[in-house]
């Protein structure tokens, strides 16, 4: 059975729960408390040298790190990830568009400003930045969504999947998404596709199973 290490309010970690839900994957939660340090522990060190979550650990031992990469693992084979390849590519570019233009500034701000205890005052500095950085990701997503429903070929993927999972939260970040229609459109349509979870989803099914780490 496929093992998940993640955090419950992580959006890298909801990313892969989420994707594993729609899949009917069953796997094993383990929680990883970054707060506490457990990421950071000699045998999680030896997991993932990074320290991050989410971690996919395989049967037979092996582990994949970094959330899209797990994405693009998990969605091989199925209608979550195109095989015509320039749609593939496609795909490929939104998920780098996630990595290196939207979840620095979107997800990072979530991160200091909602969860860390007087994160707002110890990053106070980068605030304005993530602000303007962060819009402009939003910016450009309003943009491409004005001409479709979801980021590639009219259908959802894990490019979707990748882009949903900090934006929904993005107003905990301060950031306001009244002027962005269309962004707001397609959060509303990821929401009511199937087999849709949200942030605070655990696996409890027949099959699946939570631990700690």
């Amino acid at each position: 059975m496929l093992k998940l290490h993640s955090m419950q309010s992580s959006g890298n970690s909801y990313k892969v729960r989420l994707l594993l839900a729609k899949l009917g994957r069953p796997f094993q939660l383990v929680d990883v408390d970054l707060f506490r340090g457990e990421n950071r522990t000699p045998e999680f060190l030896m997991k993932n040298p990074e320290g991050r979550v989410p971690l996919l650990e395989l049967p037979g031992g092996r582990f994949l790190a970094e959330s899209n990469a797990i994405l693009f693992y998990l969605a091989d084979g199925t209608p979550f990830l195109p095989d015509e390849p320039l749609a593939r590519a496609d795909v490929l570019r939104w998920m780098f568009f996630e990595q290196h233009s939207h979840e620095p500034a979107i997800a990072a701000a979530r991160f200091w400003l909602k969860l860390v205890r007087g994160g707002r005052e110890l990053r106070t500095h980068d605030v304005d930045r993530w602000l303007e950085e962060g819009y402009a990701a939003l910016g450009s997503m309003e943009r491409h969504l004005s001409r479709r429903p979801f980021f590639v070929d009219g259908a959802l993927t894990i490019a979707d999947i990748a882009l949903y999972a900090h934006t929904h939260v993005a107003e905990e970040g301060d950031f306001d998404l009244a002027p962005f229609p269309n962004v707001r459109d397609w959060l509303a349509r990821v929401a009511m596709q199937p087999q849709h979870v949200g942030i605070e989803w655990r696996p409890q099914t027949a099959g699946q199973m939570v631990s700690n780490a």
